[in-house]
């Protein structure tokens, strides 16, 4: 059979226009298949304890979004990993403010760059930190513990979740605003092994994240906070003092958790999982349940937001860094 050129034209106009009506489906049916939420520490810390319920909670929404957990190189493994996935929508990062930071100012050769290879999408949740002692430390408040540890240099370390991340330079902090000069710093592959070994006595100071298990194991006296790093003291644990009230002015530390994808993720499909966010965060049964685990819910941090606050972090951690010499390559 032969064709005339005009015959020819006409098909193959109808044919671009079926495969563009196909795309167009295709984009509005999102999602078709499970969506990963990857995140980068292992199970038993605070982004494990946020992630599971967001997950269960947007179902409705996305469908079924598997987590998925992928630790090392204190979060930037996990950061990377989705940073150069396919830009589709199907891999979604738990991240936060503090893994940004960790590339932004602690690596000389970064493994991604967090402002141009993620794109914020939806800002989930604020938590601080904790001083934590174990039980048979004899520091019941934040200046008795800088008595002791001061009164036997060489003898005592603090563990966090790994090196680099805002557990450790919070640590730091909190040393050189005492005067604190012999701690040594222990980091583990995520705050479930430290909190283990915390509370099994091998080391007996630790600085967690806040979380609803690290209260559970306060208040049953498997350990002991002596401080949170909150500007002010959280809802969900309102008998924890902060560490300013405390009697170490400047010891403030928060970390912003939110939804990042690839970047060059179609609009269309950053609008959806940031409004299924939204919808999450705006009831109210689920924002308790953050709160209850000594979380704070993000319902009013856009991307904006977050990216002014990052700017905000280099400059006030950059200093700290650069005067201990902290570099992770």
């Amino acid at each position: 059979m032969r064709f005339h050129r005009r015959e020819f034209l006409r098909l193959a106009a109808a044919a671009a226009a079926l495969a563009a009506a196909s795309r167009n489906a295709g984009a509005q049916a999102y999602p078709t298949r499970p969506i990963r939420l990857v995140l980068p520490f292992p199970p038993g810390g605070v982004f494990d304890i946020v992630a599971r319920p967001w997950a269960d909670k947007v179902k409705t929404t996305l469908g079924t979004v598997v987590v998925e957990n992928q630790p090392g190189a204190g979060g930037s493994l996990a950061a990377a990993s989705v940073a150069h996935s396919r830009a589709d929508g199907y891999t979604v990062f738990l991240g936060s403010s503090s893994i940004h930071l960790t590339d932004m100012i602690l690596r000389d050769r970064p493994l991604y760059d967090p402002m141009k290879d993620l794109e914020p999408v939806s800002m989930l949740a604020i938590t601080a930190f904790a001083i934590a002692v174990y039980p048979d430390v004899p520091a019941r408040d934040l200046k008795e513990l800088v008595t002791y540890v001061k009164a036997n240099p060489g003898k005592l370390s603090y563990g966090s979740s790994g090196a680099g991340t805002l557990n450790h330079l919070s640590g730091e902090l909190f040393k050189s605003l005492t005067g604190i000069t012999d701690l040594p710093h222990v980091p583990y592959r995520g705050a479930g092994p430290a909190l283990a070994d915390v509370m099994g006595g091998q080391i007996p100071i630790i600085i967690p994240a806040m979380t609803g298990q690290v209260l559970e194991f306060h208040r049953a006296g498997k350990l002991r906070l002596l401080a949170n790093t909150n500007p002010t003291r959280l809802v969900g644990a309102p008998e924890i003092p902060t560490a300013v009230e405390s009697g170490v002015p400047g010891l403030i530390a928060q970390q912003v958790l939110g939804l990042f994808v690839p970047a060059g993720t179609p609009p269309a499909i950053v609008a959806q999982i940031g409004e299924a966010n939204r919808t999450a965060l705006a009831d109210k049964a689920y924002r308790q349940s953050l709160v209850d685990v000594a979380v704070e819910p993000a319902t009013d941090w856009t991307p904006d937001r977050f990216n002014r606050f990052m700017s905000e972090e280099v400059a006030r951690w950059t200093p700290l860094v650069r005067s201990l010499g902290i570099k992770l390559d």
